[in-house]
């Protein structure tokens, strides 16, 4: 092992110097370290320890080198759900795991594994119970059976007589159980784990079955979760195409065994009857009809191939490259209307005819689906690494030149980008313990799927379809082998600048899996196309072979739908259960006397007066108000009225609507009685004594109000709620927010905010919550109602109009977007992928209606969702896989819509191949929502070492099978260099942080954030950005609209990238920091800041003055850059070493070591100790 410190760059000290990157060598911050993390009373931040050399340990802290981990809880489930049967193995003469990390003295626990398996279960459950103990020296884990009732838990006492619970597992897409249903939830869900005996998952004993000797071989079929058997040591792999025994557990060795046989030919047919990745079954073989002037006869087509052993891979096929990037065309725009087809002329449709000869294929093969065009390219050879993608969504109609090669030439045009011909870029090997510059200097770019660049061209933007993984494993014990999650991240919604739309009275749809049609779909000839996700061939209807953006007849590969990856539609009547809906808005407002105190009212109020005109919208739309104190205030706004009339509910107990015809009014007709009823508000309750909080009837009669329609209600509340059903009790005791035990009170308090939530849903009622308090509101219960209805949560704690300016400003902001955003009404999305991969987990706000079916009342460009993916199938056949997402919608016009995504990815059956294709921000932002629900339903210890345990597992995996030369040191591919850093920052985010005083509220919101944010603002919010901004040049710059933008590179988040004469810019997604150094130049001081001095820098500037400068110039560019690249609208607070804020910005610096968290060179030596166990 080399030597931890050696190696790095001379500000982290020379050679084998002990040294650090915290406030002891930064003159920023040399004043003595204090006791303690209290933000309020310490301004300096003692908490940034020296980074590099070993400490030694302070009086009352822990020792570091050993870490401790909380009692786990082996089943991981979302609130509310049952928990599926975990029973304890325990090998003979097994003793206590040592203590494990994060965690204060006293507590030991086996460590927690980000794997398990994707058995979903129900919405509902009852309370948890203790497992029952087993026998000690109990040789087997017993096998789960299905129960509706989860067994007892055994106790976590290492007292005699009680036994050790076993730890929680993530398996990334291990299929569930043949006897039992997938359920899909927005939780993730547990497998039956082994227990270990060592940190992270080391085992020392035997596994499934009687005890084994030392020397014995690993038997087929024993797990591969993150125990590793005691057997002689296995030798790294001669070479990346080395293959595994069928059978071979996928544990971190990976045998020398001989090379299999031949692949499966590319064109080996489905079995007649095999299912599809949907249950439907596949029509047996046919031949399609050879036209005249076919140019390649097809021969017989080959035997059908059996499918191999879940635990073995092929390694003769080839994998593939990234291409070269591709410039496409703008799509086109508008509405496409092909409502009047004409007819085709004879001549024409006999020269088309000759114009397109049919593919020389047999019909049926299970050959992936790709456009007939795409059959005779010349395929480039692939570029290195992670390239950006040059094209965001691809053009509207392409040539599309028919060809007569069959799938046999593309398969080998295909086969020859092989990863391993050419290690790409992505696949270099880095040393994390001696290369300590790995940021790059802009944003960090996805990786490009190693697709032909044609096909590549018609690939989804990785903005809205992104997946975990750019190249798919053929097995899902090769998919284990790697320890790297499988899932998509989408972004559905999306505001988009060209988007094509298309009127049709047909929509294309495969009759078997419902497939929309797409670019990757074959076209066998004119008149026939077979789907990408089935592979059932379907008849083109007569309507589709027009095409409306060329005006010709007969080229049905040329329309729209098959050359936009993202496309809408404009819906039949067919997809309508109810005539379309109307835009529906219902605000209810906190009326209390601490609701007016903070001054929220007035603020929300003439934000909405001067947003009526821009709320989404026809001439049906319609709006209301409610207020609430102790009692339920309704306004009638009914027409014809001199002034609005306030109507008071006070039995809160059994809550009606008084007049239901007149509270709901066409805004359009009223707008009047609207604006004075938004003038008169706020003065209307000024001398309120009432502090009773009734927000439980408020909701419920908001339900009864909207139900006949559906529509958004938007609720602002400022304290707990106190009175009537829903009433909560402050369960947070500030003396523990820094303690290092588990954190308590995560999940609700009450199941009433969940069930009346689902009810919403099933009305198409969504409840978006703005909370503004500086006190604790229980938002772990408050925000179900958001949760489960497809809402949003938004917190500004501390919020007053009078001591906290920023926050008033940045309602403002907020309130201006989500008024006049896009919106969509009573909608539904489907995800769908190819057979022999399944669905089996979701992440995000919605209530799903079936194991495939998320409903969603409103969907919003603001919500993002994750989805977890496994192999049910091997996909040793496949050259290519698909994935669809299906967005149902009504628009705020009254049209219903159809936002149709799809994203295509190649199949690959090394592990080289499949690290060369991780998406490191994927990865992140999946692990992120799955640490979320562990934090929910296990314990937020458990989270953090799963997250931890994430890292060794993928950097162990690559080092016994995706490493050709083994080296010393922390060594990862160069497209996973950032996980470890990445996976340091969220254990110091505020959903997971421990040892630093946080908020319940902060904490959950936080939680709430990782979970429905898209990934673009997500990974910021996990790692922010930081750049040096007293010295902007134009060099590097971009220009954009007639505007110079410079481009300043991207520093690491540690206190020594820091000086005291400089200016530093932090876009940590919401807010933007910036930091100015006591010694800054004047220069910047005066011609940007527009201040003379230093000194004369105000406390609360929140906005940079606009200056005839050129340094003013380029950084308000810069900052107004960051500012267009999200919807919501960032905060800028400029802060001088002695600001109050300071205490926020350097908490974003995850690089440093805090009293309770490592530094990021002190993760990594952790990470090494467990790598090369």
């Amino acid at each position: 092992m080399s030597s931890p410190a050696a190696g790095l760059s001379s500000q982290n000290g020379a050679g084998r110097q002990a040294c650090s990157n915290g406030p002891i060598q930064n003159l920023i911050m040399m004043q003595a370290p204090g006791r303690g993390y209290n933000t309020a009373a310490q301004t300096m931040h003692p908490q940034h320890m020296p980074a590099k050399a070993p400490l030694e340990q302070p009086a009352g802290q822990y020792h570091y080198g050993c870490y401790q981990s909380s009692p786990p809880v082996s089943v991981y489930q979302g609130p509310g759900q049952s928990a599926p049967p975990v029973s304890v193995y325990q090998g003979p003469g097994q003793s206590a795991p040592p203590v494990s990390m994060y965690q204060g003295p006293g507590h030991s626990a086996p460590p927690v594994s980000m794997y398990q398996g994707p058995r979903q279960t129900n919405m509902t459950r009852p309370p948890m119970r203790p497992l029952q103990p087993h026998q000690a020296g109990s040789a087997r884990i017993a096998a789960p059976a299905p129960s509706s009732t989860p067994p007892p838990v055994c106790s976590n006492s290492f007292y005699p007589g009680s036994q050790i619970p076993p730890h929680s597992q993530w398996a990334y897409g291990t299929p569930p159980p043949m006897s039992q249903p997938s359920v899909a939830t927005n939780h993730v869900t547990s497998a039956p784990s082994q227990l270990s005996a060592a940190r992270y998952g080391i085992q020392n004993s035997p596994p499934q079955g009687p005890p084994a000797p030392l020397n014995t071989s690993v038997q087929p079929g024993q797990p591969s979760g993150y125990g590793m058997q005691n057997s002689p040591p296995q030798r790294p792999p001669a070479s990346l195409n080395s293959s595994v025994q069928p059978g071979q557990p996928s544990g971190y060795g990976i045998q020398n065994s001989p090379l299999q046989g031949p692949s499966a030919p590319l064109n080996s047919s489905v079995q007649p009857g095999q299912p599809s990745g949907y249950g439907i079954q596949n029509s047996p073989p046919q031949r399609p009809p050879a036209p005249l002037n076919i140019s390649v006869q097809p021969g017989p087509a080959p035997p059908p191939v059996s499918p191999l052993s879940s635990q073995s891979y092929q390694s003769g096929r080839q994998p593939f490259g990234p291409p070269p990037p591709v410039r496409p065309e703008a799509p086109p725009t508008g509405q496409l209307n092909n409502a009047a087809t004409p007819p085709p002329p004879a001549a024409a449709a006999k020269q088309e005819a000759q114009h397109h000869p049919q593919m020389g294929r047999a019909v049926g093969l299970s050959y992936p689906s790709l456009p007939l065009g795409y059959q005779n390219m010349a395929v480039s050879p692939c570029a290195p690494g992670m390239q950006p993608l040059s094209q965001r969504y691809p053009a509207g109609a392409q040539s599309f030149q028919q060809a007569a090669l069959g799938p046999a030439q593309l398969g080998s045009a295909l086969g020859g980008m092989n990863l391993q011909q050419s290690q790409p870029e992505a696949l270099r090997a880095i040393n994390l313990l001696q290369e300590r510059n790995l940021l790059p200097r802009g944003p960090v770019t996805p990786p490009v799927p190693c697709l032909p660049q044609d096909l590549q061209r018609l690939n989804c933007s990785p903005e809205v379809f992104r997946c975990t993984l750019t190249n798919i494993p053929q097995t899902q014990s090769l998919l284990n082998k790697a320890k790297l999650p499988l899932g998509l991240l989408l972004h559905p919604f999306k505001d988009m600048s060209q988007l094509p739309v298309v009127t049709s009275s047909t929509i294309v749809r495969c009759r078997s899996c419902r497939t929309y049609i797409n670019p990757f779909v074959t076209f066998l000839d004119q008149r026939r196309w077979k789907c990408n996700l089935c592979y059932r061939v379907n008849e083109v209807p007569e309507e589709f072979m027009y095409n409306p953006v060329s005006r010709s007849y007969g080229e049905p590969h040329k329309r729209p739908e098959v050359q936009n990856p993202t496309i809408e539609f404009i819906a039949p009547s067919e997809y309508m259960l109810r005539p379309p809906q109307p835009a529906v808005y219902l605000f209810v407002l906190d009326v209390s006397h601490n609701a007016v105190e903070t001054g929220y009212l007035d603020t929300v109020c003439r934000s909405l007066l001067d947003s009526l005109s821009l709320l989404p919208g026809d001439t049906r739309t319609k709006i209301g108000f409610i207020t609430f104190d102790s009692t339920v205030h309704f306004y009638n706004l009914q027409e014809g009225l001199s002034q609005p009339q306030m109507l008071v509910v006070s039995d809160i107990e059994d809550i009606f609507i008084p007049t239901p015809d007149s509270l709901l009014v066409n805004l359009n007709e009223c707008k009047e009685l609207v604006q004075d009823l938004l003038k008169g508000l706020p003065q209307m309750f000024t001398r309120t004594l009432e502090t009773q909080c009734a927000l439980g009837p408020a909701l419920q009669a908001a339900f009864r109000l909207l139900s006949p329609t559906g529509g958004r209600v938007s609720v602002f509340q400022t304290q707990l709620p106190s009175v009537g059903v829903g009433a909560l009790k402050s369960r947070e005791d500030p003396n523990q927010r820094a303690s290092a035990k588990d954190i308590p009170h995560l999940t609700p308090a009450t199941d009433f905010y969940k069930k009346l939530a689902l009810d919403c849903s099933g009305q198409q009622i969504a409840v978006d919550l703005f909370l503004l308090s500086g006190q604790y509101c229980d938002l772990a219960s408050l925000a179900c109602i958001s949760k489960y209805s497809a809402g949003g949560v938004h917190y500004y704690p501390s919020y007053h109009h009078l001591h906290n300016p920023a926050q008033v400003e940045q309602l403002q902001r907020d309130l201006k977007r989500y008024f006049s955003r896009k919106i969509g009404f009573e909608s539904v999305m489907r995800v769908r992928c190819t057979k022999g991969l399944s669905i089996h987990t979701f992440h995000g706000n919605f209530f799903v209606r079936s194991t495939d079916l998320l409903s969603l009342p409103n969907i919003n460009p603001d919500s993002g969702f994750a989805v977890q993916m496994s192999i049910e199938e091997n996909l040793v056949d496949m050259q290519v896989v698909s994935f669809q997402a299906a967005l149902l919608y009504t628009s705020s016009k009254g049209e219903r819509r159809i936002r149709v995504h799809t994203l295509c990815l190649p199949v690959v059956n090394s592990m080289a191949d499949i690290f060369a294709g991780a998406d490191v921000q994927a990865i992140t932002g999946l692990l992120a929502s799955m640490a979320v629900d562990r934090s929910v339903t296990a314990s937020l210890s458990d989270a953090r070492d799963a997250l931890v345990n994430a890292a060794i597992d993928s950097l162990r995996a690559y080092r016994s099978g995706g490493l050709s030369v083994q080296q010393p040191g922390l060594v990862t591919p160069a497209c996973l260099r950032l996980l470890p850093l990445y996976v340091v920052a969220l254990l110091k985010q505020k959903a997971f942080r421990t040892g630093t005083s946080t908020r319940l509220d902060e904490r959950v919101f936080a939680m709430c954030q990782l979970k429905y944010q898209p990934l673009a603002y997500l990974m910021l919010m996990i790692h922010p950005a930081l750049y040096r901004v007293d010295n902007l040049t134009d060099e590097g710059a971009i220009s954009i609209a007639d505007r110079t933008v410079p481009q300043p590179a991207t520093l690491q988040l540690s206190v020594e990238k820091l000086s005291r004469d400089g200016s530093f810019l932090m876009d940590s997604g919401s807010v933007l920091y910036l930091w100015v150094g006591r010694n800054c130049a004047p220069n910047f001081i005066t011609q940007v800041l527009g201040v003379p001095s230093y000194t004369a820098i105000p406390q609360t500037m929140t906005q940079l003055p606009e200056l005839d400068t050129a340094e003013s110039t380029r950084t308000r560019a810069f900052i107004s850059w960051l500012r267009e690249q999200r919807p919501f609208y960032p905060i800028l607070h400029v802060i001088r070493e002695e600001s109050p804020l300071k205490a926020s910005f350097m908490q974003h610096m995850v690089e440093d070591r805090t009293e309770s968290a490592l530094s990021y060179y002190e993760f990594l030596l952790h990470l090494q100790q467990q790598v090369n166990k």
